[in-house]
């Protein structure tokens, strides 16, 4: 009988984690093979002669202790690299966060319940905000389901993050502050910040522990709205989460030092759920041409958007569940129009100086000069989807990854070194690795499919020869290299090798791609390097939508140009797979 209960009881969203396995350290020898396998298509005989000096040296070197020492530090930590990852990745950059580390990108609403419509931005917003703050409360109260690969648990650590956290400068790092609770943990911050033009106001989500409706959440932004359209502007302050993180960091200190009550609100916006942004621009967008609301909501504004903790895949959860909300409802908010006595907004006014104008005004000025040279093209490829690539027997996939190889090979004459995230969310605390997708396979079959010669089955048997499991290594990599750092030894000559940045090593892929599922929801990364690309998509059955980056000071890349290349491999490969003797 015991038994049957506890089948009956739904999961809780966090009742894995203390049984997840430790992330495992792979075997120095593997992660060196398929190092050597990832940078063989950009190298000519002998450098890839060289580099397999390097690698041999430092297998039986240096590279043999601190693989030991790193399986030292697996024997302490659940994860060895969570840490490391969130420093080297995140919190020590100082290169502005708003183009070059956050996600972002558009809602779908369009393509169903909600086509643009002038004065429907405060009700829409209010919804959203609404189903929103449902998610929040999943979480708090420990009902949203545990996400599963198959039957095996994922970590949902970073489900805590999204709510209630913010990442604060520091002058060589940032740290992470996070004051969300389940409600076994404790009290949780409930207040929501509203952005608009230039000024800032809070008000509670709660009243008398009970989610405002959305009515109510209408009323509070109409206030908003209705403030700031018959006052003048703000000071902008939220313009300096734009900076550089160091800068960033010296003029909040700043902030702080002239008025202590500019340090309350710094820890108000901080312990936020999350912010709604009020913005006046109408960019106009469809179904197909997602292109200006996706570079309206990257660089239009500087403001402070970040994904530091926690990966875009958690964001996109909670985006998708969202939109299917909005579908079941048609948009419509169906419940009491009834608004409670409740408190309106609270304005947050920061006391500034000439010093905090000035550096509001060089902040601006740093984001719109690196904005404006930011290209953004985000187009949905509408002749087919999933449906059609596997009804070839193919992954959709990996016919998007060749795809973009193939066009990239078209456009640049050579092949470009590109990462796909790939999740580790099944080991404790697991975040993501590096897919090296630009394999010698994938090279030679992009090359001949530029050839002429080559007839069709010969270009399919290449193709198929593609479709296999590849296997991630820099973060091992990574953790030889940080343990190296630590301590104090000279960097290994292994990273000093002019092939491992060529290859991608580092963080300098040429192409940065990420598939961000098989569903509605789609964002813009900024490229890598300067001479490279963001790609990110998602996959429907009839359809294919795909966000493509550069920068403009680049005479090389052409982010439109790289798009028509892409459609045009999608048809050749389906023509392919069509055509050829199977």
């Amino acid at each position: 009988m015991s038994k049957q209960v506890s089948k009956s009881l739904p999961e809780r969203t966090f009742q894995y984690q203390n049984s997840l396995p430790p992330l495992p350290v792979p075997s120095l020898e593997s992660s060196l093979s398929l190092y050597l396998d990832a940078v063989r298509p950009f190298a000519s005989e002998d450098e890839f002669k060289a580099t397999e000096d390097i690698v041999r040296k430092f297998q039986e070197g240096v590279g043999k202790e601190l693989h030991q020492k790193l399986l030292q530090r697996a024997k302490t930590k659940r994860n060895w690299l969570e840490e490391w990852w969130l420093d080297a990745a995140y919190l020590e950059l100082r290169i502005p966060s708003q183009l070059n580390v956050n996600f972002g990108g558009p809602a779908p609403y369009l393509e169903h319940c909600w086509p643009p419509a002038e004065g429907t931005q405060l009700e829409r917003a209010s919804i959203s905000t609404w189903h929103t703050l449902q998610y929040w409360d999943l979480i708090r109260t420990e009902r949203l389901a545990p996400q599963k690969a198959g039957q095996s648990p994922l970590d949902m650590d970073q489900f805590r993050m999204l709510f209630c956290t913010c990442k604060v400068p520091g002058v060589n790092k940032d740290t992470i502050h996070n004051y969300f609770k389940t409600e076994r943990e404790g009290p949780c911050p409930s207040h929501v910040v509203v952005m608009c033009r230039g000024r800032l106001f809070t008000f509670d989500a709660l009243h008398n522990g009970q989610i405002l409706t959305p009515p109510e959440i209408l009323r509070q932004l109409s206030y908003v709205k209705e403030r700031c359209a018959a006052e003048p502007e703000g000071e902008g302050v939220s313009a300096l989460t734009s900076e550089e993180r160091t800068r960033w960091a010296k003029a909040r200190e700043h902030l702080i030092n002239i008025d202590p009550h500019n340090k309350v609100i710094l820890e108000t916006i901080q312990s936020s759920l999350f912010t709604v942004c009020l913005d006046d621009a109408k960019p106009f967008s469809t179904a197909e041409n997602y292109t200006n609301v996706s570079t309206c909501v990257r660089i239009i504004t500087s403001r402070s958007r970040t994904h530091s903790p926690y990966d875009a895949m958690v964001l996109v959860s909670m985006c998708w569940y969202v939109d299917q909300q909005l579908k079941a409802t048609g948009g419509i908010w169906k419940g009491s129009s009834a608004v409670r006595p409740i408190a309106r907004p609270e304005e947050l006014i920061f006391t500034v100086d000439e010093k905090v104008r000035g550096d509001i005004s060089r902040a601006k000025e740093q984001f719109l000069q690196s904005a404006s040279d930011l290209q953004i093209v985000c187009y949905a490829f509408t002749d087919f989807g999933k449906a059609a690539i596997k009804q070839k027997k193919l992954h959709p996939d990996t016919f998007i990854q060749l795809a973009m190889q193939l066009a990239y090979h078209r456009l640049h004459k050579q092949p470009g070194s590109c990462y796909e995230t790939a999740m580790t969310r099944k080991y404790y605390h697991g975040r993501t690795e590096t897919m090296r997708s630009c394999t010698q396979e994938a090279v030679a079959w992009c090359e001949a499919m530029l050839d002429p010669t080559r007839d069709v089955n010969g270009r399919h048997v290449v193709f198929r020869s593609y479709f296999v499991t590849l296997a991630g290594f820099d973060r091992h990599l990574l953790g030889l290299y940080l343990i190296a750092r630590e301590e104090g030894l000279p960097t290994p000559e292994l990273f000093l090798d002019p092939l491992y940045p060529k290859s991608g090593g580092g963080g300098n892929f040429v192409l940065s791609s990420s598939l961000v599922g098989y569903t509605t929801v789609l964002g813009a990364v900024a490229p890598m390097v300067h001479h490279g690309y963001g790609f990110f998509y998602r996959i429907r059955d009839d359809r294919i939508v795909i966000s493509m980056s550069a920068w403009k000071s680049c005479r090389e890349t052409d982010a439109a140009t790289l798009y028509n290349q892409f459609t045009r491999s999608l048809h050749e490969m389906l023509h392919l797979a069509t055509t050829s003797q199977l």
